[in-house]
């Protein structure tokens, strides 16, 4: 292992993930007091420094002396995204295990854990005529019909990519008119030379019933408003972060920029923040079943969790 490459990674790796306002953080903190971890965040949006009310960041007390890395590293207006998180969630490991300690990775953003877990694809060719050619057809037909197309061409890719996620879907289009070849088959290829990045992984899955987690969703909402969200967002557009920047994009933030604006009444804003939390809660399960070999415990398991952690660990 090197430090201009040092994958293989052969030392053992645990990642605790699940959904929003699951209990992560609490288990996650159990663990690294109990089995010697330093952990890294899986969150695309604790990255941002003074954006922690809406992002439910852990808090210093909460940490309990635990160190955290990839929490607070960039500001709002700063260029953050998969790539990023894969350099620097790579360092933190090899300099974790280069000081004897064992890494926890938590979090619930899946494109950010498959970056790292995969490596991130490179060298595909971007082909703008045919992106504004997929553009217009996206405007002029919408997305079903453009949404069929894809499924006609690449059922793979159409599987993983909802029709609303338009970006995606234009990219898709874009890369097999291109090149003549599936999406899909370049992610499949590039797994398969990527597979041994880390020898020793063990992947911990939170879940509960439903009706549980929209209740938690509906608690933690609450008490995002009670803490003082709103503060915190006007506190934002105070030091100058436009309301357009993609940090201020994030569910919370957007939904309070409308109601700060008068776009939303106080009803319409915690129905919607709500209603789109749950939503992605469900992206992020979506992102889960894409991983392989996930040891899935019930939330509050902690005994079971804590079993099977140290037979990883010490096996």
């Amino acid at each position: 292992m090197t430090k201009s490459n040092p994958f293989p990674i052969t030392k053992p790796i645990v990642i605790l993930i699940g959904p929003t306002a699951i209990g992560k953080t609490s288990l996650s903190i159990e663990l690294a007091k109990e089995f010697n971890f330093e952990i890294i965040s899986v969150d695309s949006m604790q990255v941002y420094r003074f954006m922690d009310i809406g992002t439910a960041k852990i808090t210093k007390a909460e940490m309990e002396g635990i160190p955290h890395h990839l929490i607070d590293i960039v500001n709002p207006d700063e260029l953050f995204n998969a790539g990023l998180f894969e350099k620097i969630a790579t360092l933190a490991i090899t300099d974790i295990i280069d000081r004897g300690k064992n890494v926890l990775l938590t979090g619930g953003t899946g494109l950010y854990l498959s970056a790292l877990l995969n490596g991130l694809i490179k060298n595909i060719p971007i082909f703008p005529e045919i992106r504004i050619n997929a553009e217009q057809r996206l405007a002029q037909h919408g997305a079903n019909v453009l949404h069929k197309y894809l499924h006609s061409i690449d059922r793979i890719s159409a599987d993983r990519i909802h029709k609303n996620d338009s970006q995606r879907l234009v990219r898709a289009i874009e890369i097999f008119e291109g090149t003549g070849r599936k999406w899909s088959s370049i992610i499949a290829e590039h797994q398969n030379e990527n597979k041994l990045r880390f020898n020793k992984v063990l992947t911990i899955g939170l879940r509960c019933e439903r009706n549980k987690l929209y209740s938690r969703i509906e608690r933690r909402s609450k008490l995002m408003i009670e803490n003082g969200l709103r503060d915190e967002v006007n506190g934002l557009l105070e030091m100058g972060y436009d309301r357009e920047l993609k940090s201020m994009q994030a569910i919370g933030y957007s939904h309070m920029l409308k109601l700060i604006h008068n776009e939303w009444t106080q009803d319409e804003f915690f129905e919607n923040l709500t209603r789109d939390t749950r939503r992605y809660a469900k992206r992020q399960f979506t992102w889960f079943n894409k991983i392989n070999d996930i040891s899935w415990f019930d939330m509050g398991s902690f005994d079971c969790v804590n079993s099977t952690v140290s037979k990883f660990i010490y096996a």
